[in-house]
């Protein structure tokens, strides 16, 4: 789960890291009274969406008079930065900037630990330094049974501070950023930039924190600054209803019992041509009332062409499931072409159930399903 900017600011405070003076805005008017609260001649107004590149595409503007602030602030909230419309933005006092700095920690699964990133070149370009020249991106594994102790937060902040003022700086925000990290079960705490002021001071300028999905129920606090995208929203309402579902790019909806032969099947699918439009695994139930919701959910994407249903029957016999397809295609209307490939347990008995329904086309393998799903 992601969150603001604004969000992981308000946490970085409450363990004592520095951060800018700011002030989260959803209206040019707002903004500029927050300009004029400020007392500042520069302040900077930055979307709040959840994805990066937020300067390179336009979202992140200096102004210095009230003019400049109105009208950067209504160009900010009238634009979509990767498909994601700006609602709200965060005017925050400008910063004299003499250096700056990437920090991180993640989780490094080869190694099965936290790992903490830093780098003198820090800014919008890190991703670049990482590709072209990732000699300067320093990395240390922290041993989950010692932490990060005083003695080694030193050591690692020496690595980009030799002076001992502010290397002490330094090593206190390693400390705090991975409490943070720990305490709040994230997978990604980073800073870009960690800002050395002109007075030699070290301050979070961004802050970006993603916590780990499985672990929310530990922190209702967290779970509650969840502000999902209408995809992420789709797909909390599938997992609430039973299902796993992805959301994709294709044309091809998929909807299949079991997560190993819903991969198989959007292999299939690609490597014939197509484009999958979902991942969806609905379990191992025939129940009715699931297929409805499932053919609810992939009918919501005005993308989707065709449903490709591809069921193996283990346990769960072949009859019991094409009668709850019979069922829920009572109750729905949708012209949609429908594939179904049954296999398994009662086999024979499902198709031949379904063959006495012109809405159903019936395939016997994978490729005939995806070559019938191409061609619908």
């Amino acid at each position: 789960m992601k969150i603001h900017e604004y969000q992981a600011k308000e946490i970085f405070s409450k363990y004592g890291i520095p951060v800018e003076r700011h002030t989260l805005c959803r209206t040019a008017a707002g903004v500029i009274a927050a300009y004029r609260r400020m007392g500042t001649d520069r302040v900077v107004i930055k979307a709040q969406v959840l994805t990066g590149g937020r300067g390179k595409a336009g979202g992140v503007k200096l102004v210095n008079n009230t003019e400049d602030a109105y009208q950067e602030a209504k160009n900010i909230l009238g634009m979509s930065i990767k498909g994601l419309p700006v609602n709200q933005v965060l005017v925050s006092e400008a910063v004299d900037i003499a250096a700056e700095y990437y920090v991180s920690y993640t989780i490094d699964r080869n190694t099965r630990s936290v790992v903490l990133m830093m780098s003198a070149s820090g800014g919008m370009d890190i991703e670049e330094v990482a590709r072209q020249t990732p000699e300067k991106i320093i990395r240390y594994s922290i041993n989950p049974f010692i932490g990060l102790p005083d003695y080694l937060a030193r050591r690692f902040a020496f690595s980009l501070f030799p002076q001992m003022e502010q290397a002490g700086k330094m090593a206190a925000i390693l400390q705090e950023l991975y409490k943070i990290f720990m305490e709040n079960d994230a997978s990604l705490v980073e800073v870009n930039p960690l800002a050395l002021t002109k007075k030699g001071t070290l301050m979070a300028i961004d802050a970006k924190i993603v916590f780990d999905d499985n672990a929310l129920y530990r922190h209702p606090e967290v779970h509650a600054l969840f502000d999902p995208t209408e995809e992420e929203r789709i797909e909390a309402d599938a997992k609430d209803k039973g299902f796993s579902y992805v959301h994709m790019d294709g044309n091809i909806g998929c909807m299949v019992n079991g997560a190993g032969l819903a991969m198989a099947t959007m292999d299939m699918i690609k490597l014939y041509g197509g484009q999958p439009a979902n991942f969806l695994d609905i379990g191992g139930s025939s129940n009715p009332v699931k297929v409805i919701e499932a053919m609810k959910l992939l009918l919501q994407d005005e993308k989707v062409k065709v449903v490709l249903i591809n069921i193996f029957g283990g346990i769960t016999r072949c009859d019991d499931v094409a009668m709850g397809l019979l069922q829920a295609f009572e109750q729905i209307n949708s012209n949609i072409p429908v594939i179904v490939r049954l296999t398994g347990t009662n086999e024979h008995i499902g198709r031949e159930l379904l063959r006495n329904y012109s809405r159903f086309q019936i395939a016997t393998t994978m490729k005939e399903a995806a070559l019938m799903a191409l061609k619908a």
